[in-house]
């Protein structure tokens, strides 16, 4: 079914471009969340370039990027409030970046290690890396990957990976536990596709069509069930390990930009959403003055006030995790289970 370009109307001049990435999250998402995400995200300006027949990877990137917020939204009920909210004001949601987290270690089935899962989907996308942040607080390194042709448009990517080898025997044997049975979710024919793609910048339609679903379906668990005891093994340690092991490798967070972070901050406070008791800020300030300085304000091509930041709205918290656990140990009353995943999917903190 089509779907009406009406509520998209001060972004006629993409119209075509529009049509592309619609008829591709149609397929993917059927036609009440495709509508929804575009009534919601603001579009790149800079996929006003087309050809018929041709998909570009600055296309496929943006439905893909959008096929992975509407998951998101999914799993974060705050999320969803946000955002409609947001819609029912009168403004959008510009997606900035999208976060997920992978585990760089050797005995991860047959799933490349760390972020090389990824960095084989996002370049031949158009991502390159755009920056190095050590997370060793957290036993993470976390980059960044920007879109080569919309740096500032396309939402970018934070991918962190988690080193088991800085934690104790006993944690690294359960991570083992947990992502041994890994499975790769590109088929030979994806791999040949992205290979194309990344040589020639475009596929055509039909392959696009076949491959974005593939792609899309990379951004989740790819092993079996953790097991209780592993569970609580991880929690012990890192709680991000612990998500990793019920959520995988979907995002765990998703970000807005907005001209004020703090006022937004103390706005959904008002309302009685969970948030972080502090507006969290880069280590370095040389970065966060960069990605202040590249947000284009709404409207124009001018730059927004130094007061511009991101609101960010998570799938699920540390503290959510614990409660988690808590009930998944009341369940089990001494029976071996595993772990149920959708009573932990929570947004913010609790």
């Amino acid at each position: 079914p089509a779907i009406s370009t009406t509520r998209i109307q001060p972004r006629s001049h993409v119209a075509q471009v529009l049509r592309f990435v619609q008829a591709r999250l149609l397929k993917l998402l059927g036609p009440a969340k495709t509508e929804s995400l575009f009534s919601t995200l603001t579009f790149p300006k800079a996929l006003q370039d087309w050809e018929d027949g041709t998909v570009t990877r600055a296309e496929l990137a943006q439905a893909m990027n959008m096929a992975l917020f509407e998951d998101l939204l999914e799993r974060s009920p705050n999320g969803r409030a946000y955002t409609t909210e947001a819609i029912a004001n009168g403004g959008s949601v510009y997606f900035d970046h999208g976060a997920l987290r992978t585990v760089r270690w050797a005995h991860n089935g047959a799933l490349p290690p760390g972020e090389a899962a990824f960095t084989r989907i996002l370049r031949p996308l158009g991502f390159r890396l755009n920056g190095r942040y050590p997370l060793d607080k957290l036993g993470m390194t976390g980059r960044a990957y920007a879109h080569e042709d919309a740096p500032d448009e396309i939402a970018q990517f934070f991918v962190s990976e988690l080193h088991p080898e800085r934690f104790s025997t006993e944690f690294q044997q359960a991570v083992t536990n947990v992502v041994s049975s890994s499975k790769d979710p590109l088929t030979p024919l994806a791999v040949s596709q992205l290979w194309e793609l990344e040589r020639e910048g475009s596929l055509p339609i039909d392959a696009a069509h076949q491959l974005l679903p593939v792609i899309v379906g990379a951004f989740a668990r790819q092993h079996d069930v953790p097991s209780e005891a592993d569970y609580d093994v991880l929690l012990r340690k890192s709680a991000e390990m612990a998500w990793i092991s019920t959520e995988g490798n979907a995002f765990n967070h998703a970000t807005d930009r907005v001209e004020d972070v703090f006022t937004l901050s103390d706005e959904e406070k008002s309302k009685g959403r969970p948030m972080k008791p502090e507006v969290e800020r880069s280590r370095s300030a040389a970065c966060f003055r960069r990605r202040i300085a590249r947000i284009p304000s709404s409207g124009n091509s001018g730059r927004r006030a130094a007061s511009s930041s991101r609101a960010m709205f998570r799938a699920r918290s540390t503290s959510s995790l614990r409660a988690s656990a808590r009930s998944i140990r009341r369940r089990a009353a001494g029976s071996p289970t595993c772990v149920s995943t959708p009573a932990t999917r929570k947004a913010f903190s609790k």
